[in-house]
């Protein structure tokens, strides 16, 4: 189901508590909810549409990937400044992100999974994670 997409600026510096089995729902409305506004996004973090666990919903080629407690476990040393704009917030703002990290998750179904993503894929996952850490651009 689509969700209005929260701007409630306290609510989304809470961190994210872990997810499980019964978030599954909550993985559906990230998918429904990023695909409704495609146009302009790129990922969603669960906080986003109100749900407070660490779930994400990244658009890293084809089709999107849903992320379960997603853990940046590596990432390089080189970094780059640049600027992202966020649906729970007006206008952009500069950031500095790693150019490649390594992430660990879980899918829907509990199977852990780890990728590894450069350039802007990896600049989408550690804008969402960062959402799950309850930090804003």
């Amino acid at each position: 189901m689509v969700k209005p997409i929260v701007k409630d600026i306290v609510f989304l510096k809470q961190r994210s508590l872990p997810a499980g089995p019964a978030d599954a729902p909550a993985g559906e409305d990230l998918l429904d909810t990023l695909k409704a506004n495609r146009e302009r996004c790129v990922g969603l973090a669960a906080n986003m549409i109100g749900i407070r666990r660490r779930i994400i919903v990244v658009q890293t080629g084809l089709a999107p990937i849903v992320m379960f407690n997603p853990v940046i476990t590596a990432h390089s040393p080189e970094s780059y400044e640049t600027e992202e704009g966020c649906l729970s917030l007006t206008g952009t703002r500069r950031t500095r992100r790693w150019e490649k990290v390594e992430v660990s998750y879980t899918d829907r179904s509990g199977k852990a999974h780890e990728l590894t993503l450069s350039g802007f894929q990896a600049q989408i996952v550690q804008h969402e994670i960062d959402h799950c850490n309850g930090i804003l651009i």
